[in-house]
């Protein structure tokens, strides 16, 4: 089996029961996405236009208007959709992937927001981007579905 025939699999079933410190993972990264999806959309607009890089070929307030529906769109999935947590939790976790750019970005270029104001705190950040990989495929049971344990409970 391809692993995008895995993938198709894996996003079509419904998620078997999960445990009570994944499901309140789940919700807690939610609440995060929620909050994170808002600022995009408000107060912290600016400060996100400054993660957009150069070569993005989209006006930078596009980029962070779209990024943050996407995030109050997975924040309120995370904390409803309990039977559907498995896709919602491959994108989650695709979403930090793909947004991971920016972060880079920020590094490389030395922008400074969000109170990043060095090059050891931009870097140090860029640490935190694989957690929240971790956090969305864990939390969703995600990590377990796709390596076909779906079925035991750890």
């Amino acid at each position: 089996m391809s692993a995008l025939s895995k993938l198709r699999a894996v996003a079509v079933r419904p998620a078997p029961p999960t445990s009570k410190p994944r499901r309140a993972g789940a919700v807690a990264l939610g609440a995060f996405l929620a909050f994170a999806g808002t600022s995009h959309l408000t107060f912290a607009r600016q400060e996100f236009q400054a993660q957009v890089p150069d070569w993005v070929p989209l006006d930078e307030d596009a980029v962070v208007l779209l990024s943050g529906v996407a995030e109050l769109s997975l924040g309120a999935e995370l904390i409803l959709l309990r039977k559907r947590r498995v896709p919602v939790g491959l994108a989650a976790a695709a979403f930090f992937i793909a947004i991971f750019p920016g972060n880079i970005s920020q590094y490389v270029t030395h922008t400074d927001a969000f109170g990043l104001d060095s090059d050891r705190a931009r870097l140090v950040r860029l640490f935190f981007q694989p957690l929240l990989v971790i956090w969305a495929m864990w939390s969703t049971g995600a990590w377990k579905a796709l390596r076909g344990q779906e079925g035991r409970r750890r």
